[in-house]
């Protein structure tokens, strides 16, 4: 595009500005007014009348389109400059639509001008007549004292815009016009006289540009062969207001339209007819008004037709009283009637209907309406008295209304969360009324109205939240249905569980059911045996319970009560075990089997129960499909296969962060996991102040030593190492350096070391321990690496501090041991492996929790301090984790701090995914820097 050679001054906009029209449109010129170093002359108009004769500079429009479009916002430009470059704007915009056409001008020249103009330009053009200042249309007409009329001298600037664009030096070899008289004709900037293409031109102006056009408006015809006719209008585009039918334009005259409106109006018709063919009878009709419209045709209009007529510039109105608001809506059960068993029917494999019901409005259609547009072959029908237009796919959806038949499952699925998938298309469904009020009935799984109390064989009083945990339970179980009790640690999941078989053993009594109260069965870790045992004997004393661990188990003349049993007996046992009629079957620390691959998950799937429940404090550690792995045991079929779960719900909202499919995702769960924290409002508020703080600690010089020692070999071998051998380098390095961070002599794996003054985080736990118990507290002190945990147990065994230790390798029994002498003050510091004694202890004896190193986890890390701060705990917790200083212990809190930012539902992977960095960003993250 040329948009002019000269350079021209900006200071220019600071004057009044008045376009000069010329013949051909491109040598028109904007005076610049008064200037005082002006060259040229203008003679203007006053307000009054009077001439005036001013010095000005006169810039071509090709050299004036830059210069005016600044003028438009700058707060020094002119009035009537700002006017004009607002002009410009419009004519540069109609240009980039390419609202641009060839022709002649009254000069038999050749030139472009702006057009067609649609009525949203037409009004534009109107927008800016009414507010152009005097000044810049003070040059008056030629041979005149008049000034010129605001609207045609504003088309006369988009014209000259128009016709100064596409006058480029490549442009130059093209000639859009047939038999033009020069090569250069529409291309090149010197005027071109063909007098011999007016013929030309005006064609393409009467079919394109003559002011007018067209709209087809349907209206009601003939019921039985066809319902419809399409009339034709003719619209002004100056005057919005000035609408008339075709055959008024034929018979009359109307002064709003002139004499070329009618060839304008074939010439579109034809247009028209190109994409809608059932306008070609009006091509011949002496006045061409309006034709019948067949079903073929109004089919052809309700599809693609009606946007091929828009973008030719022919809009169709149809009728006030014609009805386009049926809609097909897939619904659930809408013909099945309300199972009078729901858990026999959840727990069973009856189908329900999924069907498409038609509605008109906010009306469903009745079967025999269903029938009959059915049976229709026609794009519009007669329903209710009034007639319908109907897409063709709402036809086929009446004639197959069976989607496909659902489970109660994937039923209840389709209510919970709106919609569901077939063919790999996600549907939007609605629900009959009875599956409404069951989703109604569990969609808040911290409500419900059922009126249940504690039972009475149980010896504790329940707590507000934990009454509702247990009414929860109850309705889950009654309806046959699974789920996962995922309350904060310390929050009383065991007395829970206990109040429900209680509660569910005197129902069973009060129901005389013939088969007696059923049996518990509780998988648990080796660790939590023996709280189970106790927790039991304490709340309901009398209730049979017995172990089944250990090479003297047996099962027989097994009645009721508890059966507990660790998830590796479990996975020996499982034939013997799934031959018990379980009532329910417990998974206690339910993360254990979060990998449905294992062997431990695969067992616990083949022991039959009549309800199964889930209990964890982390429900997901770190990724969305352990969370399918427990809701797919507690209730099979809930959220579909693994691979439709990661396709449906996993990528969207852990890759993609899709928030909506999270907010169904979260409608589809909650029913099925209870998760309440000690931080909500109402849940604990007797629980004591829980304080955390990170407490970082310097390095010796023989542990940066090491440090940088052990990280320097290691790049190094890195270089040289690709895959498994990489990655097991970067785990060994990492693995060392916390090392290095904890004692050297862990690192160097001394035989008989000396501890004192070796290690920063040992002297500021030799700093803490003498406060705390200075001050008669107790401490649980955690760390991941049994070896670390022996060094100080000798440690504190040489300051004479008394103290326990607590590994993996402990036994059951020997553990029990360790727990009941903590909490009975014999000791007060209890050294534990991270892993072994992180959950299911109560440890409510201790005050404050260490964390001599970390896990690199938060929820793992929050289950250890869980052990300190539960139900039970009656003074503040604090809690301490040691973070060497300029480490990568250091960076990794800093990386844990931000994702807990974001959300507890998927957590960092560990030292797994470091494995996967680059040497530059593992160099980054290893390095030891100065402490700031």
């Amino acid at each position: 595009m040329n948009i002019g050679t000269t350079h021209v001054p900006t200071e220019l906009i600071r004057h009044a500005a008045t376009f000069a029209p010329a013949d051909p449109p491109r040598a028109g010129t904007v005076a610049f007014w008064p200037h005082p170093t002006g060259t040229d002359t203008i003679t203007v108009l006053d307000a009054d009348g009077t001439e005036h004769t001013h010095p000005a500079v006169l810039v071509p429009v090709a050299d004036a389109v830059r210069l005016l479009s600044r003028a438009r916002r700058s707060a020094d430009a002119h009035p009537a400059a700002a006017f004009w470059g607002a002009a410009t704007v419009l004519a540069l915009q109609l240009v980039a639509r390419g609202r641009m056409l060839p022709g002649l001008s009254p000069g038999d020249h050749d030139a472009w001008r702006a057009g067609p103009l649609d009525a949203a330009d037409v009004e534009r053009v109107r927008a800016l007549a009414d507010a152009m200042p005097g000044q810049a249309r003070a040059m008056p007409t030629p041979g005149g004292a008049l000034l010129p009329e605001a609207a045609p001298l504003i088309r006369a600037f988009l014209d000259a815009v128009a016709d100064t664009m596409p006058r480029t030096a490549a442009a130059a070899r093209i000639a859009p016009a047939p038999r033009a008289g020069s090569t250069t004709a529409f291309a090149g900037t010197d005027a071109q006289r063909l007098p011999e293409l007016r013929s030309w031109s005006d064609r393409v102006a009467a079919g394109i540009d003559t002011g007018v056009r067209i709209s087809l408006r349907l209206e009601t015809h003939d019921v039985e062969h066809a319902p419809f006719r399409a009339i034709v209008q003719v619209h002004s585009l100056d005057d919005p207001t000035a609408v008339i039918d075709a055959d008024t334009l034929w018979t009359g005259t109307d002064p709003r339209f002139g004499e070329r409106a009618r060839p304008a109006v074939l010439l579109a018709l034809r247009r028209a007819a190109r994409v809608w063919p059932a306008l070609e009878p009006l091509l011949n009709a002496g006045v061409p008004d309006r034709v019948v419209v067949g079903d073929d045709d109004l089919g052809a209009l309700l599809g693609a037709a009606t946007a091929r007529l828009a973008a030719a510039g022919v809009e169709v109105h149809w009728p006030r009283d014609l009805v386009r608001d049926l809609t097909a809506k897939a619904v659930v059960g809408a013909h099945d009637r309300a199972p009078g068993d729901l858990r026999a029917f959840l727990g069973g494999d009856t189908p329900l209907g999924f069907d498409w019901q038609l509605a008109l409005g906010d009306h469903p259609l009745t079967a025999a309406e269903m029938d009959a547009l059915a049976e229709s072959h026609r794009p519009a029908v007669r329903l209710r008295d009034r007639w319908v237009l109907v897409d063709p796919a709402l036809i086929a959806k009446a004639r197959n209304r069976s989607i496909k038949p659902l489970t109660p499952i994937e039923a209840l699925t389709a209510a919970l969360t709106g919609g569901i998938e077939v063919a790999g298309e996600r549907i939007e469904v609605g629900t009959s009324a009875w599956l409404d009020e069951l989703r109604e009935r569990l969609a808040d799984p911290d409500g419900g109205r059922e009126p249940i109390a504690a039972p009475d064989a149980l010896a504790a009083t329940l707590r507000d939240y934990q009454l509702r945990g247990l009414r929860w339970l109850d309705r889950m179980t009654s309806l046959g249905l699974g789920g996962c009790l995922a309350d904060d640690m310390g929050l009383g999941k065991t007395v829970t569980l206990i109040a429900l078989h209680l509660h569910r053993r005197a129902a069973s009594l009060d129901a005389a059911d013939p088969a007696g109260p059923a049996p518990t069965l509780v998988v648990c870790p080796a660790s939590l045996l023996g709280n189970w045992e106790r927790e039991i004997e304490r709340f309901a004393p009398g209730t049979p319970v017995r172990r089944f661990h250990g090479g003297a188990r047996t099962l027989d003349d097994l009645a009721e009560g508890f059966v507990l049993t660790t998830y590796g007996t479990m996975r020996l046992d499982r034939a013997r075990l799934a031959d018990v009629p379980w009532g329910l079957v417990v998974a206690d620390e339910a993360q254990h089997v979060k990998n449905h691959t294992s062997g431990t998950a695969k067992a616990l799937r083949t022991i039959p129960a009549q309800a199964r429940i889930a209990l964890t404090g982390t429900p997901v550690e770190n990724r969305l499909s352990e969370l399918w792995a427990i809701l797919d045991w507690t209730t099979p079929g809930l959220l579909g296969g693994l691979a439709a779960f990661r396709r449906r719900w996993v990528k969207p909202v852990e890759a993609d962060r899709d928030g909506p499919t999270a907010e169904r995702l979260g409608r589809l769960i909650a029913p099925f996991l209870l998760r309440r924290r000690k931080s909500d409002p109402g849940i604990a508020p007797e629980l004591p102040a829980k304080t955390e703080t990170d407490q970082p600690v310097s390095l010796t010089r023989e542990q940066a030593g090491l440090y940088e020692a052990a990280v320097r070999e290691a790049m190094a071998e890195l270089r040289d190492s690709k895959g498994m051998a990489r990655r097991g380098h970067i785990v060994g390095l990492l693995t060392g350096l916390k090392q290095i961070c904890n004692h050297p002599a862990q690192y160097l794996k001394e035989s008989e070391p000396r501890l004192d003054g070796r290690s920063g985080k040992l002297e500021l736990l030799d700093e803490l321990l003498d406060t705390i118990l200075a001050e008669d507290g107790s401490v649980l002190v955690f760390t991941q690496y049994v070896t670390m945990a022996r060094l100080l147990a000798r440690h504190l065994d040489a300051r004479g501090i008394g103290n326990q230790l607590l590994h993996g390798g402990t036994a059951p029994a020997r553990r029990d041991a360790l727990v009941a002498r903590f909490q009975d003050g014999a000791v007060p510091v209890f050294l534990l492996s991270l892993k072994a004694a992180g959950t299911g202890l109560n440890l409510t004896r201790a005050d404050h929790v260490v964390h001599y190193d970390r896990w690199w986890n938060p929820a793992v890390e929050e289950q250890a301090t869980d052990r300190a701060y539960r139900i039970g705990q009656t003074r503040p917790v604090q809690v301490h984790r040691f973070i060497a200083e300029g480490t990568i212990e250091d960076r990794i809190a800093g990386m844990l701090r931000d994702k807990r930012a974001l959300a507890d539902s998927v957590l960092t992977g560990g030292e797994a995914a470091l494995t996967e960095l680059s040497d530059t960003e593992l160099a980054n993250l290893v390095e030891l820097r100065s402490a700031r």
